[in-house]
């Protein structure tokens, strides 16, 4: 998988000539943390899914290697904009494949930290939609990252979680968020730089503030909450760490798919429900930062093929 000039996924209409490792063949799909494949490149995905693979670049190492989609059973997606997506729903299914979003709705349109990204009524519109076609469990409400700057402040964030939340949270069942990471990405430091925006990490203090301001929130809302790669406990706020490829949720979701079922350590009990038979620690994605809960997963995406610039990436340089 490669970008053209203007960031768009070129297809992987035949694999390169030299040698690729052996082809994986993941069960669980992440479409993608690197990029905003819904937003993007659906057409891309249609034509890999019809090829069957993908080809992927390593982005710390630059190796090569092929994904297979012969055993796919998931795929998870991650987006600010799902609306081209809605086109690919009906062939996912047909093809037999499970699907959850995790859905970034933020507020700062005011600010304009999100320069590609659809308005956020539009946004909450399109939220709605998804729900509405696939559940209210298969649509998670992400406000991702917290950023907190020398104009806003942590109860300004409030009132903007507050705000989204009052909007969404009949048509979900899942509110995760995280704190801005600044420090040990240069990337985001030179965006932020470079856009003039004063922006600083949550002290912990701030975090706990923070936490209990949401605890109050969702005293009418009541969702599951949950923070995205953080260290810090706030169980006491009912907030729990989060694992945004969840297995959990897989069971909860699919258990009529036994192949998943097997690959996440479940079986059927005698009461019909689905037990854990094997430890959960063969799960954790080795691939991801101590403080993330996510299971395995193969991710497909690419960075710096989104173009929503926004001013806190991480996963695009430009």
């Amino acid at each position: 998988m490669e970008s053209d000039g203007d960031g768009q996924l070129k297809l992987d209409s035949q694999v390169s000539s030299f040698e690729f490792p052996v082809s994986k063949a993941p069960l669980i799909i992440s479409a993608s943390r690197a990029t905003d494949i819904p937003a993007f490149h659906v057409q891309w995905l249609r034509e890999r899914l019809e090829a069957g693979f993908v080809e992927r670049i390593n982005p710390f190492n630059q190796k090569p290697s092929i994904v297979s989609f012969s055993e796919a059973r998931v795929f998870v997606f991650w987006t600010k904009n799902p609306k081209p997506m809605f086109s690919l729903l009906d062939e996912l299914d047909a093809r037999g494949l499970h699907t959850y979003f995790q859905f970034t709705l933020n507020d700062y349109d005011a600010e304009g930290f999100e320069p590609g990204v659809p308005k956020l009524e539009e946004r909450v519109e399109m939220f709605v939609a998804l729900s509405n076609r696939l559940g209210k469990d298969r649509v998670i409400w992400r406000f991702d990252p917290l950023l907190l700057t020398d104009k806003i402040s942590v109860d300004d964030l409030l009132k903007k979680v507050g705000r989204v939340g009052n909007l969404l949270h009949a048509y979900t069942s899942r509110f995760v968020f995280s704190f801005a990471d600044i420090v040990g990405y240069k990337k985001v430091q030179a965006h932020l730089t470079r856009t003039g925006i004063q922006a600083r990490e949550f002290t912990i203090p701030e975090m706990q503030v923070f936490a209990a301001g949401v605890q109050q929130l969702n005293q009418r809302w009541g969702l599951s909450v949950s923070t995205c790669a953080e260290a810090i406990d706030l169980d006491e706020y009912g907030i729990e760490h989060g694992r945004c490829i969840d297995d959990r949720l897989l069971v909860k979701l699919f258990p009529q798919d036994t192949k998943l079922m097997d690959l996440l350590g479940y079986e059927e009990g005698l009461g019909g429900e689905w037990v854990p038979v094997s430890r959960r620690a063969k799960l954790k994605d080795p691939g991801q930062r101590k403080a993330c809960g996510c299971i395995i997963s193969k991710d497909i995406g690419k960075y710096n093929t989104c173009s929503h610039g926004c001013v806190y990436c991480y996963a695009c340089s430009g």
